[in-house]
């Protein structure tokens, strides 16, 4: 009998939801099989199973909550099984040695089977392509999706059409509604007096509390200014042609993201965070730029990585990548986490001006507005220019007031003079 627990993630991860089970008990699975959603605040993951065999018993119901460690089924394992999935089953089934991430595979043995997240298996599967004969290019060797794609693009698969490839989740569990959810109040006709009762549960829960402990452990204070944008909105009209023949969606968000990383490097302090335990400031030399993306089961701050060493065009090509998977629930685990500043751009939905709240354990967030014509006062005179306002919400007890007008100031002149982002850039 394997007992397969919930793995440790990291990240300061404790616990997950039971968001969906795939499988019923009597059921008869195979290795690899989908099993169970679990849902976290960094990740919606699914987990297969370590080894073919019958889903003895569940042990949790959807909706329940599940501490790392805790066994999430059992089950009973039919015939031989061979000596790479008897590793990995021992993996996920011993509680002193360290579980997987819990957005990837089951790793294997030193004997065995190679490292690849469920739905870079499923898309392997889609594509026709043997998973074992893709170099990895991820973390340990990990095979990534680009790493499957790249191997099929080069010829060394056929692609079959098929179904798109299923989300990590499905539709929000928090969004379900209970049983007998509208009921009469004080005796009156359900008709005339109702409420509705949905639970807090699933991703919309796990953003509740990490704001609560953001807006309780960080002292928030918000600079509030506004950029005038006429020239890069010139510039920006200018590559559209070239990014078009690289069949990129050019939107103002990667300048944005080139002028921060620029402010970033010269004020440290706002790609920093603080270890309350050591009581130290960390200082990061590294630029990984979480994009809050709307997505239909709430939030999601999908991570650009070494934002600094991509151009505008390949900035634009990871913004759309990231966004379409967090709408789709098929972020890893990497793509998620290690963030060291956050952008909300909010201004495509109609924003004027919002106060946002800092991702914890980062420094800083910039939120983006509308961009409109307004009339301003230049040289003594009226005149209409294209402007937006910036709000940058800063951790009082890492930034002063003056610093933060300073950095807000940088990005400003950065944007307002777009020429001078090539002739900085490092």
């Amino acid at each position: 009998m394997i007992e397969f627990k919930l793995p440790d993630v990291g990240e300061g991860i404790h616990e997950g939801e039971i968001g969906k089970w795939l499988i019923k008990e009597g059921e008869r699975v195979a290795c690899d099989q989908p099993i169970v959603e679990v849902l976290t605040d960094k990740v919606n993951a699914e987990l297969t199973a370590p080894a073919g065999g019958v889903v003895h018993k569940l042990m949790f119901a959807e909706g329940d909550a599940v501490r790392v460690g805790e066994v999430l089924f059992l089950l009973e394992a039919e015939g031989r099984i061979p000596v790479e999935e008897a590793g990995k089953a021992e993996q996920a089934a011993s509680a002193a040695a360290p579980p997987p991430p819990l957005a990837a595979a089951v790793p294997a043995s030193s004997a065995g089977r190679v490292r690849a997240a469920p739905y870079v298996r499923q898309l392997a599967r889609q594509l026709n392509i043997d998973i074992e004969q893709v170099k990895g290019g991820g973390a340990d060797g990990r095979i990534t999706e680009e790493d499957v794609r790249r191997h099929a693009s080069a010829g060394t698969a056929k692609v079959t059409e098929g179904p798109d490839m299923p989300g990590m989740n499905a539709a929000s569990p928090g969004r379900e509604r209970t049983e007998a959810a509208v009921r009469p109040q004080g005796g009156m006709p359900a008709s005339a007096c109702a409420e509705e009762r949905v639970p807090l549960r699933g991703v919309r829960l796990k953003i509740a509390e990490r704001l609560v402990k953001a807006a309780t452990i960080i002292p928030h204070v918000t600079q509030v200014d506004e950029l005038e944008a006429d020239a890069l909105q010139a510039l920006r009209e200018r590559l559209q042609p070239l990014a078009s023949e690289r069949q990129v969606k050019l939107t103002y968000l990667p300048f944005f993201i080139k002028a921060i990383v620029i402010a970033l490097k010269e004020f440290p302090s706002f790609n920093a965070s603080i270890d309350d335990e050591a009581k130290e400031i960390v200082l990061k030399r590294y630029y990984h730029i979480g994009i809050a993306t709307d997505t239909p089961d709430g939030l999601i701050v999908p991570v650009i990585r070494d934002a600094d060493r991509k151009t505008v065009f390949e900035l634009a090509e990871e913004i759309g990548r990231l966004a379409e998977r967090a709408r789709a629930g098929k972020l890893a685990l990497e793509e998620i986490t290690g963030g060291t500043f956050t952008i909300s751009n909010v201004g495509p939905i109609g924003s004027l001006l919002a106060t946002p709240i800092i991702n914890h354990p980062e420094a800083a967030i910039l939120a983006l507005h509308k961009m409109e014509p307004r009339m301003v006062v230049r040289n003594g005179e009226g005149v209409i220019r294209l402007m937006m306002n910036m709000a940058l919400s800063f951790d009082h007890r890492l930034i002063d007031g003056a610093e933060a007008i300073r950095f807000t100031n940088r990005i400003k002149r950065l944007l307002e003079q777009p020429d001078l982002l090539w002739a900085e850039m490092v």
